[in-house]
């Protein structure tokens, strides 16, 4: 029996792990308990030393000295501030009366309010609930599906997740050691492209089954000219000369620059000339804008102005992501006393959910040190390489199955949980494979994403239920959300299929890993690690035999070496 144990050390571990966290026990302490009775058990049949557990109150330190995640308060505080102060009720108004007209108007305002949301809050339960009070009793009020209007007010809540400055993104590059700015980079493009899904979706039901979604009736548009027109002429034509400055300032800048820096600079312009168009033609009334241009651009500028002073600035390097989030929090904080919103309760209540969080987080992160310590002493880690190369197919089997894990796991785990205990295992195999960890993080957020959205668990679908009208079922919250899943994985395969989606970085931050502070020699008891595949560099020739051709993961610069500990196996 104890050769048993000695020899399956690491899979037992990991089963006790499953155990704990199916029976309902708080994912930090049962992360904690079970590293800490497996050291036990370990240091009892001789498979550790005593010592082993001298490197844990340096990795607990190191959580607190990790200024990665101070990004999350702060990105947390910001997205906060911006939902209490009404920027959600104001951009839902605005933007819906600007798609009202059309069919399926007000989803598309949902799914465009939602976006900006997701850049400018980050917080997911923020964008749901607020999109959820304003806008579901009205699309129910103008006759839209139920189903199709609670799923697209969940889904696009989720969109916090991919789109940055998502907080699930800063967890997956500092568990896989890379910049938060790269991840942010890399995410950008698939953000967008699910948005488009999104919008896609709507326009098909809207053309097969228009009554699900109909346009606002004439007497619901309150944004009207004297004349009786709209005004969306004029907001067509304002974003064409903005379009065109940008444009133009791009030409004049410096050609040399690099071209996060151009675009950020063009869009900056562009931004500008709307807002000080707008304010010279209020201040001098020259009527050159209609009032629904107007109203578009006092409402939409200010939250772009700050999604572009805070991801601006990180993306051309400027700006840490942590500086940024400080940046952001200091914005919203302005933002809100322009709105003559800001008062010392919605202060306080922000401060209060942003302690929580942080706190979650943190306990959460003090539980899988605990646990990895172990798990990487008794080679935890080996046992997760060995099975994960094992798998037939190379990067396209271990991809298929890490997918499918993280998929299923979704249904019961929370993604800051699945971050800290999934991905620093599964991570150091897919770079032993010549995958790019920047690649590989945005696709299991978007992978994750889908936490939000599984019925029955998904935490989306519950909030929209605390909020939702009586006459809207769960059954219908559910239902509704299954398309938006399934749009979901057709965006990772696209992801896989075109890698080229994800812009990678090479820029390498350190490695916070337990490889990196803990080396555990185990003699006789660590098989050899296998060789790792070849992996095609870019201006390679294709790859034959019908495997997919990946990002490679590209070199790394040295680093200094943290300091090593050898333990001898106990006699």
């Amino acid at each position: 029996m104890t050769q048993f144990l000695i020899a399956n050390m690491a899979p037992i571990m990991f089963a006790s792990l499953v155990v704990f966290l199916l029976s309902g026990f708080p994912i930090a302490f049962a992360l904690a308990a079970n590293g800490l009775l497996f050291a036990f058990i370990g240091i009892e049949l001789g498979m550790l030393a005593p010592e082993l557990l001298q490197a844990l109150p340096s990795r607990l330190f190191g959580i607190i000295e990790n200024d990665t995640l101070l990004a999350i308060p702060f990105f947390t505080f910001m997205g906060l501030i911006l939902e209490r102060s009404g920027m959600a009720e104001d951009l839902l108004d605005t933007i819906g009366q600007l798609f009202g007209p059309i069919r399926g108007g007000l989803a598309y305002a949902v799914i465009f309010v939602g976006a900006l949301l997701a850049a400018t809050t980050g917080v997911v339960a923020a964008s749901v609930i607020s999109m959820g009070l304003i806008s579901l009793p009205l699309m129910l009020k103008y006759k839209y599906d139920k189903r199709l209007a609670a799923g697209v007010i969940a889904a696009s809540g989720t969109l916090a997740q991919i789109i940055p400055p998502s907080l699930v993104l800063i967890v997956l590059a500092d568990q896989l050691g890379r910049s938060v700015g790269d991840m942010y980079k890399g995410a950008f493009v698939p953000g967008l492209v699910l948005t488009g899904l999104y919008m896609g979706y709507v326009l098909l039901v809207s053309l097969i089954k228009p009554a699900a979604a109909p346009a606002l009736p004439i007497e619901a548009r309150t944004f009207r000219e004297p004349s009786g027109k709209s005004g969306a002429a004029s907001v067509l034509v304002l974003t064409a000369l903005s379009v065109v400055v940008g444009v133009v300032v791009d030409k004049l800048y410096k050609p040399e620059a690099p071209l996060d820096e151009r675009l950020v600079i063009a869009v900056g312009a562009a931004i500008l000339f709307a807002f000080v168009l707008a304010v010279i033609n209020k201040a001098l009334k020259l009527n050159l804008l209609s009032h629904m241009a107007e109203k578009v651009t006092f409402v939409l500028i200010p939250p772009l102005a700050l999604i572009f002073l805070v991801l601006g600035t990180i993306f051309i390097g400027v700006a840490t992501p942590t500086e940024g989030g400080g940046m952001g929090a200091l914005g919203a904080l302005i933002l809100a006393l322009m709105k003559r919103r800001l008062n010392l309760g919605l202060t306080r209540q922000a401060m209060e959910a942003t302690l929580k969080l942080s706190a979650f987080v943190i306990f959460i992160l003090i539980g899988a040190r605990v646990f990895s310590l172990t798990f990487y002493g008794v080679d935890g880690h080996i046992w997760v390489e060995h099975l994960l190369t094992a798998l037939p197919g190379g990067q396209t089997g271990f991809l298929i199955a890490v997918n499918v894990l993280f998929f299923l796991l979704a249904f019961f785990l929370d993604f800051f949980e699945l971050a800290f205990i999934l991905v620093p295992l599964v991570g150091p195999v897919a770079d032993k494979l010549g995958i790019d960890l920047i690649w590989f993080g945005v696709l299991l957020a978007v992978n994750m994403q889908t936490s939000f959205m599984h019925p029955p668990f998904g935490f989306s679908l519950f909030y929209l239920r605390s909020v939702a009208p009586r006459e809207v079922k769960t059954s219908d919250i559910y239902w509704g959300s299954v398309p938006f899943v399934i749009i979901q994985l057709v965006m990772v395969s696209l992801i896989i299929i075109f890698p080229g989606l994800v812009s990678t970085g090479t820029q390498k931050v350190q490695d916070r890993s337990i490889t990196r502070d803990l080396s555990i020699d185990l003699e006789g008891s660590s098989p050899k690690p296998a060789p790792s595949p070849s992996v095609p560099v870019p201006g390679s020739p294709p790859a034959t035999g019908g495997s997919l051709e990946l990002p490679a993961q590209p070199p790394a610069e040295s680093e200094p070496g943290a300091p090593q500990f050898e333990f001898e196996k106990k006699p």
